[in-house]
C-alpha cells in the first residue's frame, strides 16, 4: 500500500467508484432545480422538423463571468436532445420553491409538457418562457462539448429576466424542496 493509498484515521474509507455506488452518493447532492426550454426547428435539407424541448435540469451552473456562461448537462439519450442538438438559444428558468409542480411536468417523460403547463409565453427567437420563475436566463448556445452519455451545453446569457426574490426549488433525494430563506 502505497502513502496515498493509506487510509487516515477519522477519514470516509474510499471505494472503487461503480454506477450504482456513484448515483446513490449524487442523489444526496442538492442542487438548484431549473428547467430549460428552447423553440422547435423546421425541417430542411432532408432533416425532420423538431418539437420545442423542455426538461428539468439539476446541473445548472455558472461558468465564467467574464464573459459570461453558463452551463447545464443532458443526456443525449433523452427526446430533448435532438432539438438541444440543433438549438441556437435557450431559456433557463431558476424555480422557485411554490414550483414543484412546474418541475414536474418538465421532467415527466412521454407528455407534451407544454401542453401540460398552460403558464408559458414565446419569447425572443421564439424561446417558450415559462412564467412565475423568479431568474430567467435567455442564451445563446456557444458550445456542446461530448461527456459520457451526456452532452454539456454551454451558453451566453444575453438577457435576464429577474423576478421577486424568494426561497429556490431544490433538488435533493429525488424530491423537490424549498430552502429555509435566511
Amino acid at each position: 500500500m502505497t502513502t496515498v493509498d493509506r487510509p487516515v484515521a477519522g477519514t470516509t474509507e474510499l471505494r472503487p467508484v461503480d454506477i450504482d455506488l456513484l448515483r446513490a452518493l449524487l442523489h444526496r447532492q442538492a442542487t438548484t432545480v431549473a428547467v430549460v426550454t428552447t423553440p422547435g426547428r423546421s425541417g430542411g435539407r432532408g432533416r425532420p422538423a423538431l418539437p420545442p424541448a423542455g426538461f428539468t435540469a439539476t446541473s445548472f451552473t455558472s461558468v465564467s463571468l467574464e464573459p459570461p456562461l453558463v452551463s447545464f448537462c443532458l443526456g443525449r439519450a433523452s427526446s430533448n436532445w435532438p432539438t438541444v442538438e440543433r438549438a441556437e438559444h435557450v431559456a433557463v428558468h431558476l424555480l422557485a420553491a411554490g414550483q414543484q409542480e412546474v418541475a414536474r411536468t418538465f421532467a415527466t417523460s412521454g407528455v407534451d409538457r407544454f401542453a401540460a403547463c398552460p403558464g408559458w409565453a414565446p419569447g425572443p427567437f421564439g424561446v417558450p418562457l415559462v412564467e412565475g420563475a423568479p431568474a430567467v436566463l435567455l442564451c445563446r448556445v456557444a458550445h456542446r462539448v461530448s461527456a459520457g452519455d451526456h452532452a454539456i451545453v454551454i451558453a451566453e446569457p444575453l438577457a435576464l429576466g429577474v423576478g421577486e426574490d424568494g426561497a429556490p426549488l431544490v433538488h435533493h433525494r429525488g424530491g423537490h424542496f424549498a430552502t429555509a430563506e435566511q
